[in-house]
């Protein structure tokens, strides 16, 4: 009798520590979702916002608007009149791009080299 006593005792630890331990899991994925921003317990209730091409058309021209003005150029181009031609895209040397492509090759190497050192 007093092993099956001693048994249960065991089990009820074991029930009281899965249970404490799945409290903490969940606190913890409480924490990632509100830092990913989704909550899907709160958000399964709701239904999807659905906005018109137009209506965000308007968003993105109006935040451009704000940005432009928070960077002290007044309005941005696009904004400012809708026929003036988009400022022309930066582009990267030919040069420039071996530097990038030779550092980014390195960065791989020493990392399998650590990789495979730690093997």
């Amino acid at each position: 009798m007093a092993s099956l006593d001693n048994a249960l005792q065991e089990l009820r630890g074991e029930r009281s520590g899965t249970q404490l331990r799945l409290e903490k899991l969940n606190q913890v994925i409480s924490a990632i979702e509100s830092l990913n921003g989704t909550r899907t317990i709160e958000r399964a209730g709701r239904p999807k916002r659905i906005i018109s091409a137009a209506s965000r058309r308007k968003m993105a021209l109006a935040q451009k608007a704000r940005w432009a003005k928070v960077k002290g150029q007044g309005q941005s181009p696009s904004v400012a009149t809708k026929t003036s031609p988009a400022l022309a895209k930066r582009k990267i040397s030919a040069a420039g791009r071996k530097r990038i492509a030779a550092a980014q090759k390195a960065r791989w190497a020493k990392l399998r080299a650590q990789q495979k050192k730690a093997a």
